[in-house]
């Protein structure tokens, strides 16, 4: 890293850390798909991060699981994103986009989080592999509000996202399953909020479900 100063030798790890600190700024400048409420612009990925760790801790009563861990899932919502900085933001229902999303993000995994000293960096980066395998219920919980944030989203700026892409209520369904795994209530909410996007036209219904009301 660049600096107007010279760090000596026992500041080396501090150094590696600083590279990193410096180098995640750039997730400010990954816009995604969605919306602010406000609908004033859409959201960087660095505040989506934030905006579900907070929902961790609001949420966790509604978990099914019991003992889940608070401190580790908001360590994973807050790390999981990080590698857009280099892969960028895919949209979720993207089909393209997602052919080579793995392979993006593991390489983006690597060099981004191998700034770090290495202890840091194994660490880190197991807890980013644990979110996207979904490997524990803390990381089923964490997908679970991962996926229903747009939702909320796109509910109260008036479906801006969703029907700007032609997305159907099978679709949200697919990206909502954590939720379904992780909470009984949050799921429940979810079909609601669906729903009412649908009556107020906000949502397009699949087209054989339309049907088959006729």
């Amino acid at each position: 890293m660049l600096m107007d100063f010279e760090l000596g030798d026992e500041f080396e790890r501090l150094s590696g850390q600083l590279t990193f600190i410096v180098e995640i700024d750039k997730l400010k400048n990954v816009l995604r798909k969605t919306f602010l409420i406000d609908r004033s612009r859409h959201e960087n990925t660095a505040e989506h991060s934030w905006h579900v760790s907070v929902m961790a801790m609001l949420l966790l009563e509604h978990a099914n699981e019991g003992t889940i861990d608070l401190n580790r899932t908001i360590r994973m919502l807050l790390l999981h994103d990080i590698v857009e900085i280099d892969a960028g933001d895919t949209f979720a229902y993207d089909v393209q986009g997602y052919t080579d999303k793995d392979e993006r993000e593991k390489a983006a995994a690597n060099r981004l989080f191998g700034l770090l000293p290495e202890d840091q960096k194994s660490e880190w980066i197991a807890l980013w592999q644990e979110f996207e395998e979904g490997s524990s219920p803390e990381a089923v919980y964490a997908a679970a509000l991962d996926r229903l944030q747009p939702v909320i989203h796109n509910y109260y700026t008036g479906g801006v996202s969703w029907r700007a892409n032609g997305i159907v209520r099978s679709q949200v369904l697919k990206r909502l399953a954590p939720v379904r795994e992780a909470s009984d209530k949050l799921w429940a909410f979810a079909q609601i909020i669906i729903q009412k996007s649908i009556d107020q036209g906000l949502l397009q219904d699949d087209p054989v479900a339309s049907h088959d009301k006729n």
